[in-house]
């Protein structure tokens, strides 16, 4: 957070959408006709896209965990229960548990390639990008047609700073599946990062143009938009983001701080106020929520949102 908080002359914070990184650990082909004997049912294919009313995805990851843990009882050289069972624990946040079974995967087969890939993707969450770019390295190396993988290697770049390399391998990834919406919305967030606001607007329309219902496209656009000065096309942008998704956090404060660009204080301080319920730890949102009630002479309003931020973002 920049310096000067609690002041009204404070430049308001741009909060940047975030990129969506793909994921594709389930080892079980996606359109298999039937799983095999030890696949959990909770999590057959067709669980895996289209849920069954009153199961959770939580309890669909605690039952593959639960049953792929009897399975590797019963073959302890399971690699691809290994594979599975670590894909579930990582969507539970039990990244030490995963990062342990995609270690074991390896392991037993050195040459299986998403074991390389998920493990990196845990490496990138803990912050470790050196370690995940040489586990998706590796994955590229032995399925160079690993469309996951690269995607994964250029957003674990991007992180680094390596924004053309992370550009040369998002246009890898879309050279092998141009269909694949989130790899332009990836794309588009790096150049974004760079100051090719075209080039962002051009990969959101393109991911939009494939899947017309993509809110964080619509976001990522509007952000692009706003760094144009187009305040009304990105809150055009963010409107139907919000339309499409009205849980989308960055798409309130987005268009939060284009109405305060725009004069529109009791707007912006009711989008930073729907973002901070939708997620109460967003300090940059008590931030500018203070700096609009500034704006409009609610000093203690301000004070009040300037101690909250500071609380959460030291």
């Amino acid at each position: 957070m920049k310096g000067g908080l609690g002041k009204a002359t404070t430049p308001p914070l741009t909060i940047i959408a975030v990129a969506w990184t793909i994921e594709m650990a389930i080892v079980v082909p996606r359109f298999m006709s039937a799983a095999p004997a030890w696949w959990p049912a909770s999590c057959s294919p067709a669980a895996q896209i289209r849920p069954r009313a009153g199961i959770t995805l939580a309890r669909r990851h605690d039952s593959a965990v639960l049953e792929l843990g009897k399975a590797i009882e019963l073959n302890p050289k399971l690699v691809r229960g290994y594979v599975n069972r670590g894909f579930s624990k990582r969507k539970k946040g039990e990244l030490k548990g995963a990062f342990a079974d995609f270690n074991e995967a390896i392991w037993l087969d050195p040459k299986l390639a998403v074991a390389y890939l998920n493990r990196g993707f845990v490496k990138q969450t803990n912050g470790d990008l050196e370690g995940a770019i040489a586990d998706l390295n590796q994955a590229i190396k032995l399925d160079p047609k690993s469309v996951e993988a690269y995607v994964n290697r250029g957003l674990a770049k991007a992180k680094k700073g390596d924004l053309e390399g992370a550009i040369a391998d998002l246009d890898q990834a879309i050279q092998l599946n141009p269909e694949l919406a989130d790899a332009y919305l990836d794309r588009g967030f790096v150049k974004q990062t760079k100051g090719d606001f075209e080039g962002a607007i051009a990969d959101s329309n393109q991911a939009i143009g494939i899947s017309p219902k993509f809110a964080e496209a619509y976001g990522n656009r509007g952000l692009a938009k706003q760094s144009k000065g187009d305040l009304d096309g990105a809150i055009a942008d963010f409107d139907q983001a919000i339309e499409l998704n009205p849980k989308l956090t960055q798409a309130y404060e987005n268009r939060g701080l284009v109405k305060q660009r725009k004069g529109d204080l009791d707007g912006a301080i009711a989008d930073f106020s729907q973002a901070i319920e939708l997620d109460p730890r967003l300090a940059d949102a008590y931030q500018n929520r203070g700096l609009a009630k500034s704006s409009k002479g609610d000093s203690q309003g301000a004070a009040d949102d300037y101690e909250r931020a500071k609380k959460l973002k030291p």
